[in-house]
């Protein structure tokens, strides 16, 4: 599962090789209330084809328009702004007080898709440099914390995965797990030193790790951008892990398991001399409690949580898989399984 980002990157390669005219477009600014975030792209063909999203759709419908109209026959990129006055909103479909500005860059060999595309496959951060009058495009080597930057005369975009997910175990819910992370732009790694599901391991985009987790870990030197969620219910293998994931910056650790087994994993991480402060950190049961029963359904509920954390949302307790389940069932007793 490829992220929107590189699949309207992969749309522009695949345009221009094969000989159609097209264009990239960029969010670059938002004020107020705006339906895509900065950084988000869309590509679209000569014909109005288009892949990606800068807006709810109505944004899109007007490029659309214009380029069935006009043709592309822009030579270099071009600032454009929607939604200044409250009409232009109110047409556009932005929010009240919603403002975007978009960079529009035709497409060509000087874009430089291609050469992106080849460090992205190797799972590199990429800072790449338009220059606004010529269209001319520099590919650097990226810092994991980079933002999109905007002068006078140049942009420079971030492409490639900025965060970190360190999944322990390679199960069935660890498949669903790394291939919608994969497509949020994670990049993703699996440990597992168990052969038997480490063989039959169905998702390339992901890196495999042989090694026992807990010097994955440590090998991986996990910082604020790295999250670990241990997924086998196997102590031997979780526990260590967990132990040096809550010593590190990792900004979220989850483990799967029930609220039992939460109980019975947090009291022998107290024995690895850890911290009320950084036992705090450990998510588990991992996830939010939105009744999931499949390991699709697991693997959105963990992904919810850790999305929130990611961009700084503090969630009520009661969203949580362990007050929830309290809450709803105050007499069931746990039986040890995960159904959520």
């Amino acid at each position: 599962m490829d992220s929107v980002d590189l699949e309207v990157l992969k749309a522009c390669s695949r345009w221009l090789n094969e000989g159609r005219g097209c264009e990239l477009v960029t969010v670059i600014r938002t004020w107020g209330s705006s339906p895509r975030p900065e950084g988000a792209m869309l590509a679209i063909r000569d014909d109005g084809l288009v892949v990606g999203s800068v807006s709810g759709g109505c944004i899109e419908d007007d490029l659309i328009d214009r380029v069935r109209r006009d043709g592309i026959t822009r030579t270099h990129p071009e600032l454009v702004t929607y939604g200044i006055s409250a009409d232009e909103a109110h047409r556009f479909g932005l929010p009240c007080g919603g403002t975007l500005q978009l960079a529009i860059e035709p497409v060509s060999a000087r874009s430089a898709i291609d050469a992106l595309l080849e460090r992205l496959a190797r799972h590199q951060l990429v800072a790449r440099r338009v220059d606004l009058a010529t269209g001319d495009t520099r590919l650097d080597p990226a810092a994991p914390g980079m933002t999109m930057q905007v002068s006078d005369s140049t942009l420079t975009t971030i492409h490639g995965p900025r965060w970190r997910l360190l999944i322990i175990g390679a199960g069935q819910l660890s498949r669903f797990l790394a291939q919608i992370a994969v497509g949020m732009d994670y990049q993703v790694t699996v440990c597992d030193p168990r052969e038997e599901y480490r063989d039959a391991w169905p998702v390339p985009e992901v890196t495999m790790l042989h090694a026992m987790p807990d010097d994955a870990v440590l090998a991986l030197k996990l910082d604020s951008r790295s999250a670990v969620v241990a997924l086998t219910h196997d102590p031997k293998l979780d526990d260590l892990a967990l132990m040096e994931a809550l010593k590190s910056e990792a900004f979220y650790v989850g483990a799967i398991g029930s609220r039992a087994n939460n109980a019975k994993r947090r009291e022998r991480l107290k024995e690895f001399d850890l911290g009320d402060a950084e036992l705090a950190k450990l998510r588990g049961p991992v996830g939010l409690y939105i009744g999931s029963k499949t390991p699709a359904e697991i693997a959105i509920s963990i992904l919810a949580e850790l999305t929130a954390a990611k961009n700084g949302v503090t969630l009520p307790d009661t969203v949580r898989v362990a007050a929830a389940k309290e809450a709803r069932y105050p007499a069931a007793p746990d039986s040890g399984c995960t159904v959520r």
